[in-house]
């Protein structure tokens, strides 16, 4: 049985991955954490009334034996719940976006210095990593290429981290040049959305949607369109199952769900 805490179970995403872990046959829930949490256990809420597993909403006060640190918060916490993870010997598993590079940097040093295995994954649905590997294959030839991620309205990061991982993936097969015309002009500051390398990353923020991606290439007399299409946050929960499951065998921080498929 993996002992598995989940930071974030306020939240959407946070609170499915408590009940993947509770349903999971191989994986315990020992402790769950998020700042704004007022109970001290989760059998205070009705929905979780027979399951006794201890609350945290302060980093200080937690106690317990948890393996794998399943972190669903915000981008403004994530980095310092990646380090208290790390330097407890935790592995941390990181759905949260909004990691700038110096602090995956800094994040993947303390794991080697603690041996510990660590996942952040832009994306934990098998679909959008399939995505981000065609469009890294696509590139190869159609090197002029625009994105466009679509999430809900509460979404607090723009663009989206698996929208900048797949322009990354990108980078790393494209020869950076700016596309459009030369002399184009924005009649509207923003219009051409974020520049990364050359590549336009366009975000929409909308109610009703959940997470959705389109890379966009043309080439001459031709165009190709990669989708993803993620309908419902159970979707992402294999892809969280699966590094809870594997993370341990590892001593080193990576990025990228496909490391560990």
């Amino acid at each position: 049985m993996v002992k598995v805490l989940v930071a974030g179970f306020k939240g959407r995403m946070g609170n499915t991955t408590v009940q993947m872990v509770l349903e999971h046959a191989d994986f315990e829930l020992v402790a769950v954490y998020d700042p704004m949490a007022s109970e001290k256990n989760l059998n205070e809420n009705p929905a979780y009334a027979q399951t006794d597993v201890p609350v945290f909403n302060q980093l200080v006060d937690i106690d317990t034996k948890a393996e794998v640190w399943v972190d669903f918060t915000r981008p403004d916490s994530v980095f310092e719940n990646a380090q208290y993870a790390l330097q407890h010997g935790i592995s941390p598993v990181i759905g949260t976006t909004g990691l700038q590079d110096d602090q995956v940097i800094q994040l993947q040093a303390l794991a080697k210095q603690k041996a510990v295995g660590g996942l952040i994954a832009p994306n934990f649905g098998i679909s959008a990593v399939l995505l981000m590997q065609f469009a890294q294959k696509a590139a190869q030839y159609l090197p002029d290429v625009e994105i466009i991620e679509m999430h809900h309205d509460n979404k607090l990061d723009a663009p989206s981290g698996t929208a900048i991982n797949t322009a990354k993936m990108i980078a790393e097969v494209r020869q950076a040049h700016k596309q459009g015309h030369p002399e184009e002009k924005e009649t509207l500051a923003g219009a051409r959305g974020a520049d990364y390398e050359g590549m336009r990353i366009h975000a929409v923020r909308l109610p009703g949607y959940v997470a959705h991606e389109q890379v966009l290439f043309g080439g001459k007399g031709e165009a190709l369109t990669i989708r993803q299409d993620s309908f419902d946050r159970i979707s992402f929960m294999s892809g969280v199952a699966v590094a809870i499951e594997k993370i341990r065998a590892y001593q080193e921080l990576m990025v990228g769900l496909e490391n560990l498929l």
